[in-house]
């Protein structure tokens, strides 16, 4: 096979790629690109094309007017419309290309995070291994999408921070990686935002709950909630949150 021409192994990296590098990283000088350039024995540059491409096909970034390189968007399309509409498997299957061209296994590469369930078997054991890769992944795309910065804080400690579903996990399966689904918070306004003690809205500013009523004299709730309220939260120049998924997180986890 011709070496321009790609395969379809080939182009579930390259968007797996696309998932978890933000928009102003997508340059051919980035070592992730190199990294993957080698995986695959193409150039730097031709790995930042098809991230191009990907972005193509990118509605958010064609809402903002940012087209991409529509040139190749005819191949990766159909790579595209996969993900949307079955994320889990797609995303599980581009990390387990991608580890075996690293000449590793999922099992080893994720073997922190899957140690507890190592003893399991059979389909249990694929859904946990499944599940738990998938959140790691979307951890990935989530922090990197906002410079592994609090969008409310700006807290960098990588540690403390979470990949906040806005839309809860339980409650939308077909959403569950979608990276616009996303929020990168400190773990105490995760918590808080999980608990429906805060919400972002449409127009991302944050916004508190009157639950905070009865403890509003305390330091702590001064300088940790009442701080930030009604300030903007930091937009990614990526995946920015949609307001679809914010307006349901109003309606239904939002305490009124």
């Amino acid at each position: 096979m011709p070496k321009n021409l790609w395969t379809r192994e080939e182009l579930i990296l390259a968007f797996n790629l696309y998932l978890k590098l933000p928009f102003g990283k997508m340059h051919k000088h980035n070592p992730e690109i190199i990294d993957l350039a080698n995986l695959l024995d193409r150039t730097p540059s031709s790995i930042g094309m098809r991230l191009g491409n990907f972005a193509s096909c990118d509605p958010g970034l064609q809402a903002r007017g940012i087209g991409g390189l529509k040139g190749g968007m005819n191949q990766v399309q159909p790579i595209w419309d996969e993900f949307y509409s079955n994320q889990e498997e797609l995303v599980f299957k581009s990390e387990e290309i991608l580890a075996e061209r690293q000449k590793t296994t999922i099992a080893k590469k994720y073997a922190d995070i899957l140690l507890d369930i190592k003893d399991l078997e059979g389909k249990s054991a694929m859904r946990q291994v499944q599940a738990r890769v998938n959140q790691s992944v979307f951890r990935t795309m989530v922090l990197n999408n906002y410079y592994s910065k609090c969008c409310i804080t700006g807290l960098s400690i990588p540690a403390l921070l979470v990949a906040s579903h806005i839309v809860p996990w339980s409650k939308n399966e077909k959403e569950r990686l979608n990276p616009r689904n996303g929020l990168c918070l400190n773990a105490l306004h995760d918590r808080a935002f999980d608990k429906g003690y805060m919400t972002i809205t449409s127009d991302f500013k944050v916004c508190l709950s009157k639950a905070f009523m009865d403890f509003e004299s305390e330091m702590a709730v001064q300088a940790y909630f009442k701080a930030f309220d009604n300030i903007k939260i930091q937009i990614p120049d990526k995946f920015i949150p949609s307001k679809l998924f914010l307006e349901y997180h109003y309606e239904h986890v939002f305490i009124k």
